[in-house]
């Protein structure tokens, strides 16, 4: 207790070289817990929204259809065909002008059929959603999410109200929940909002969507697992394909978090790496300043060792100072990192994403700081400790 006092008093003695020489490890400090609680923290948002879709849901994207184009009548075929197959809705978008009033803005419109509501567990607020009636007349009739009818037309309630698409006048027949996986890519593509066709209707309002099916989700049926469903739609598609797994793919929600595990992994350790760096010159700057402070008190070295003080009693005075001195710009860069995560969450508060401080990256900041210390405080502390009492109170420096 009395060795620590002793550092805190030695290092408020000299308040501007201790402020200079821990700014090194403060800013390894917000490197490090900053950086990899970004990475972490986004990662945990979007894979959170990822498991909420549901682990009963696959995503089939075909990646050559060797001439075979897939159309709606085949997903109604194979729904029929497969038991484990519960329900098949086509998935296409497009970017897409909208207006209503005054407002407008790009719209991210999905054409697609009924049991994507089902597949994707979409939760109806106002109104009804597509119908097979709406698909097979090509209807010019949407759902808008919640936050499309709220912020395009004011208020949520809007069924009836027609907005336009591509100058193409479009009625309002229901309102659902935010699709947490559209919300995301929403924010990425940096379109404003969400509506869903039927897919037929889409092929009429855009230019790019056509008949043939590129993508599709797949349901698992009510008794089977997803991976029934899966190696049903397999089948299916080797069927289709000739036996090219190539021509097509096929993902889970397991896969995407698995994929997102791995990145956030590769990442962290890219970041924390970096960090580590920049503690460890933090770390260079703090052994330089102890030798300084060795030969400043060069003298007090020389009376306290001929007044009986040990070697070892040396050795610990100025390790813990060097260990202090670490733990002090830890504090200090751990407590401004958590502000500027504050204020990064305050300025996204409007997106899905949620940053905090991740306890494990400061626990890690907290155990190398320490450690830091004592590695690079340990050969300034050898050297107070080995001076020969004569020597030190004949040093005239």
């Amino acid at each position: 207790m009395l060795s620590i006092k002793m550092a805190l008093r030695s290092i408020g003695a000299n308040k501007m070289r201790a402020a200079l020489t821990m700014l090194g490890i403060i800013i390894g400090v917000m490197a490090l817990v900053v950086l990899v609680s970004l990475v972490t923290s986004t990662t945990e948002t979007v894979t959170n929204e990822v498991s909420s879709l549901g682990s009963s849901l696959l995503t089939v994207v075909v990646n050559d259809d060797k001439g075979e184009t897939v159309h709606l009548t085949d997903l109604r075929g194979w729904v029929d065909e497969q038991p484990a197959v519960g329900a098949v809705a086509p998935y296409a978008r497009d970017s897409i002008t909208g207006r209503f009033g005054s407002e407008s803005g790009t719209f991210s419109v999905y054409g697609t059929t009924p049991d994507f509501h089902d597949i994707n567990a979409q939760k109806l607020l106002r109104g009804r959603y597509l119908k097979n009636t709406d698909v097979a007349n090509a209807s010019r009739v949407c759902v808008l999410d919640e936050t499309t009818a709220e912020n395009l037309i004011g208020y949520s309630d809007c069924v009836g109200e027609k907005i336009t698409l591509n100058g193409v006048k479009y009625t309002v027949i229901g309102v659902v929940e935010n699709d947490k996986s559209i919300s995301i890519t929403s924010l990425f593509s940096g379109t404003a909002y969400t509506a869903y066709v039927p897919f037929t209707s889409l092929i009429r309002l855009s230019e790019t969507a056509t008949t043939a099916i590129n993508a599709f989700y797949i349901g698992a049926a009510e008794g089977f697992s997803v991976d029934d469903a899966e190696k049903a739609m397999k089948d299916v598609l080797n069927r289709r394909f000739n036996d090219d797994e190539d021509a097509y793919t096929i993902s889970s929600q397991n896969l995407i978090e698995e994929a997102m595990n791995s990145i956030t992994n590769v990442l962290t350790i890219l970041l924390g790496g970096i960090a580590a760096i920049s503690l460890i010159v933090g770390g260079i700057g703090i052994m330089n300043i102890m030798l300084v402070t060795v030969t400043e008190r060069t003298r007090e070295i020389g009376i306290r060792k001929a007044i009986g003080a040990s070697r070892s009693t040396i050795l610990r005075q100025f390790l813990i100072e060097a260990v202090v001195l670490c733990m002090f710009g830890c504090a200090l860069g751990i407590f401004i990192s958590w502000a500027i995560l504050q204020i990064i969450s305050i300025i996204t508060a409007n997106t899905a994403l949620v940053f905090h401080l991740q306890g494990r990256v400061v626990g890690l900041s907290v155990l190398f700081c320490f450690i830091i210390g004592v590695v690079f405080g340990l050969y300034p502390a050898n050297k107070a400790a080995k001076m020969k009492p004569i020597d030190a109170l004949h040093y005239g420096g």
